[in-house]
This record gives C-alpha cells, sequence and structure tokens, in this order.
C-alpha cells in the first residue's frame, strides 16, 4: 500500500467510477433489447456491448463519443441479430449526461479536494463531462477528453498527455495518484506509464467484466476499495494520523 499522504493530486477516470455509465447504458440496451422482443438481461447486454465500444475507440480514435456510442450499439445489435434503428442508436448517444452519479461521488470527493487536486482523464467528449460534472457538484483541477487528446484509453498517448499536463498545476508525475475502476481502459496503461494507481473496484459483490472489456494481462493496483467512499475514510485516515 502507498503512502496516500505522499501525493499532491487525483487522477479520475469518471465513467465507471465517479458515475454508473453501466446503469445508463444498461438502461437504454434494456428498453431497446425489450421492444424487439429480446429477454436478455442487464449484464448480457453489458458482456455484448463491451468488446464493441473498446473496438470502435481502437479503429476511430477521432471519433466523438457519442458516434463511439452509436457505432457500438450497432456493432451490438448484428452480434445479438436484434434490429436498430438511427433513433434508438441516438438516444445511446445522446444519454452521457443523464448518466447517474454513484450515491457516494459527490460527498467522497468533497473530502479528497481537501487533501488533492482533483483531475479528470476521460474517454468521453467535453459535453459529456460537462454534464457529469453538473451531476457530480465538485470542481475539478484540470479536465483532460479523448476530445481532446485525440485518442481513446488505454491508448498510451492519453496518460502521456495527462503527465505532461501536470506542469500546468505545478505538479509532478510523482505526485500524482490514478484512481479508477477499469483495469483494462486505465490501470494497465497507468502502470505501463510509471503511475502508482487505486483500484476503486465498483463491481466486486459481481463476477464478470461489465461494460469493462477483460484486460487480458495481470495488472496489480497500490490499493483496493470496494466504493469511492472507502477510499476516502482511507485518505481521511491517513492524513489524521500524520497531522
Amino acid at each position: 500500500m502507498v503512502d496516500l499522504t505522499s501525493f499532491s493530486a487525483l487522477s479520475f477516470d469518471v465513467y465507471g467510477t465517479l458515475i454508473d455509465w453501466e446503469a445508463g447504458i444498461a438502461t437504454v440496451l434494456k428498453q431497446w433489447a425489450e421492444a424487439h422482443g429480446s429477454d436478455l438481461d442487464d449484464e448480457a447486454l453489458l458482456l455484448a456491448y463491451a468488446e464493441n465500444e473498446a473496438a470502435v475507440e481502437r479503429e476511430y480514435p477521432s471519433l466523438a463519443y457519442a458516434e463511439v456510442l452509436q457505432a457500438a450499439f450497432r456493432r451490438t445489435a448484428s452480434d445479438l441479430g436484434l434490429p436498430v434503428t438511427d433513433e434508438e442508436v441516438q438516444v445511446l448517444g445522446r444519454s452521457v449526461p443523464e448518466w447517474p452519479a454513484f450515491d457516494d461521488t459527490h460527498e467522497a470527493l468533497t473530502r479528497l479536494k481537501q487533501h488533492y487536486k482533483l483531475i479528470i482523464l476521460s474517454n468521453v467528449h467535453q459535453q459529456g463531462v460537462d454534464g457529469s460534472i453538473k451531476r457530480m457538484d465538485v470542481e475539478f483541477d484540470q479536465v483532460n477528453t479523448a476530445e481532446k487528446i485525440g485518442s481513446y484509453k488505454p491508448n498510451p498517448r492519453n496518460f502521456e498527455v495527462l503527465i505532461e499536463n501536470l506542469g500546468e498545476l505545478g505538479l509532478e508525475k510523482s505526485q500524482l495518484l490514478h484512481v479508477a475502476q477499469s483495469l483494462f481502459h486505465d490501470h494497465v496503461p497507468g502502470k505501463n506509464a510509471g503511475l502508482d494507481s487505486i483500484w476503486i473496484n465498483r463491481r466486486h459483490d459481481r463476477p464478470g467484466w461489465g461494460a469493462t472489456p477483460d484486460p487480458k494481462v495481470g495488472v496489480t493496483p497500490d490499493g483496493e476499495y470496494k466504493s469511492l467512499a472507502d477510499f476516502a475514510d482511507a485518505v481521511d485516515a491517513a492524513f489524521a494520523a500524520k497531522a
């Protein structure tokens, strides 16, 4: 376990860590599947969807995230042998600002902000992130999006830009701790970039990978917590012990 008091900033994956993207995506996919006579449950739909989104992001790194969602939806429909209309895929493309924050997100971020600068490293377009920041109701010190960077995690470039941009906040890489749920999108490339990381294991009580692809390689984060609230508790305790 790393010394949580030795860092000056936290960088966050948003979707899956702070915002419940699985609930947001599953809501749209479930309504679509039921409308076309399918009884697939949320987990089955997310599993079918996950690899398609990652593939679209890899193949079309400059595509806006709303369009990534639509393209991944079309591929998922094809894989499942179900029809999908232009309007149905557009519903998913527009849905990002409506995805809910996890119940502990606002309160935990508010506590963490007392100890660190807060940075976003997101695979979503600026409009989507702006809507999610309003839902979280916390001010971030820096926001890095796939739209600005021109590629999607787990592309190493996204972490290179994150580290490069630390200079704007007067920080160095050693002062940054990356906090994320996705091993595939964040912990594997984050470790390759030389970052310490904390795993918020939101799926600790569910089998499988959900909307996040299997990382297919081993990775060991520097700490694991079941929720952001648990992580914030650990941070508060660490700083209190050092005071």
